[in-house]
């Protein structure tokens, strides 16, 4: 359970400079549109919540600027680096970061770090580039990175020694949950060392896995462009006696991309994610009974599913696992099922991630990366560190980085959207048993 002092973000001290921004909150007062630097956003949103707990209720610090910064504008130097894999909108909040620092607070140095945290380190010799209005002008009009990225963990000490030669004292990393917990490594670095840089999250997962900031930027592109190539599936399967359309999505270990792109078409007739467990001897009887009844099938499946029918082969420069693939496997096991029982099925089988992951933000998504890139500046020039920004019940909030990396936001299974899926679906709960029952049908 989440407690008072887990949302407590670290500040590296008081703001003591008047902000170029303070004009414009002096007239708010918190409503329901706006929360002011003062007040606290309520992290329990029931009545009955709020009855379970003894002491403080936990709160969120709000988003947004502040009255009186921490850091001149006029001295600061800005660091910003995108790590780990592509997702839409990354350019977007590399534009939002430069074009706040600049036309709100004055700032006039900013440089963007290469290839991820690679681009940190001075041994392997990444060049480092200059960022102004002029040169992110029309970034956010393309998918990808203009600073480019990598994966792998990087030595905090190094990765100081470089901001502390180059003058940077507020870095934003926008990367997942991975790259998070590599700036709390170089947070922890910077404080002990007793130095005063900022080190400020703008979190980047298209799989939505990163818990307490709402929903994570390119998730909403993610999932629309998702539903193109589950129509496309859907028409392939309708265009033959026997048509299964098998369609595998994005989502390591949260299945949140199939199971809204599969809602946003109302198509699919099967959602398996990681989260609930699939048995495919059920499963596999389940769909030959439902291609008989209505002569085809639609099945979409999140990447990590079903992994405990795969071998398991080592892991990626990050330290995640590698998963197998399981819509591969799948489609052997229906095309094998089918054929065993000497029936017809027209498999075609479409994987889009890397076509997704690719693309530029939807308009949603575009808003959302600038918003989200002007808070994390309004949290850095007033001092906070070791801090996410993102949003929770709507509102702009700071999440310290050891609660966004201390677990993965994951679909319940006991939750309301699996239960629109398995509504909108019309597959069981669950397909234990469901063999047997088959057989005997």
């Amino acid at each position: 359970m989440v407690e008072a002092t887990d949302l407590r973000v670290r500040t590296l001290g008081a703001g003591r400079i008047r902000s170029p921004l303070g004009g414009l909150v002096t007239r708010h007062g918190t409503t329901e549109h706006y929360v002011d630097e003062a007040d606290r956003v309520l992290f329990d949103d029931t009545l009955a919540m709020l009855a379970a707990r003894t002491g403080e209720p936990p709160s969120f610090e709000p988003g947004g600027p502040r009255r009186q910064i921490f850091f001149h504008p006029s001295t600061v130097r800005v660091g910003i680096v995108t790590c780990g894999g592509l997702c839409p909108g990354l350019n977007d909040v590399i534009r939002g970061l430069v074009l706040e620092l600049t036309s709100h607070y004055g700032v006039t140095r900013i440089l963007g770090f290469r290839n991820g945290y690679r681009g940190l380190v001075a041994r392997h010799g990444h060049d480092v580039v200059e960022l102004t209005p002029a040169g992110v002008e029309h970034i956010n009009e393309h998918g990808g990175t203009i600073l480019g990225t990598s994966r792998g963990n990087q030595d905090p000490a190094e990765i100081v020694d470089h901001l502390e030669q180059r003058g940077v004292n507020v870095l934003f990393v926008i990367g997942g949950d991975g790259s998070m917990r590599g700036a709390q490594r170089i947070t922890a670095e910077i404080a002990a060392r007793d130095r005063r840089i900022a080190v400020v999250g703008v979190p980047k997962t298209i799989d939505n896995d990163i818990p307490f900031i709402g929903q994570s930027f390119g998730f909403q592109t993610a999932f629309g462009k998702a539903t193109e190539s589950i129509r496309a599936a859907h028409n392939e399967a309708r265009a033959q006696p026997g048509g299964i359309g098998l369609v595998q999505l994005m989502g390591r270990h949260s299945g949140f991309i199939a199971c809204y792109a599969a809602l946003a078409t109302n198509d699919a007739d099967y959602v398996l994610i990681p989260e609930v467990p699939v048995d495919v001897d059920g499963f596999l009887p389940h769909l030959r009974r439902r291609v008989r009844e209505r002569g085809h099938a639609l099945v979409v499946v999140a990447e990590g599913a079903g992994q405990e029918y795969l071998e398991q082969i080592g892991s990626d420069a990050s330290g995640n696992k590698r998963l197998g693939d399981f819509g591969v496997y799948l489609r052997r096991r229906i095309v094998d099922e089918f054929a065993a029982a000497g029936e017809e099925a027209n498999l075609k089988y479409i994987d889009p991630s890397y076509l997704i992951r690719s693309v530029p933000a939807n308009p949603y998504d575009s808003v959302y990366c600038l918003r989200l890139a002007q808070a994390a500046v309004h949290a850095a020039m007033a001092g906070r560190t070791d801090m996410v920004v993102g949003t929770w019940r709507n509102r702009f909030v700071h999440i310290p980085i050891p609660l966004a990396v201390s677990t993965r936001n994951q679909v319940a299974a006991d939750g309301d959207l699996w239960m629109s899926v398995l509504e909108a679906t019309g597959q069981p709960a669950s397909f234990a048993g469901t063999h047997r029952a088959t057989a005997v049908a």
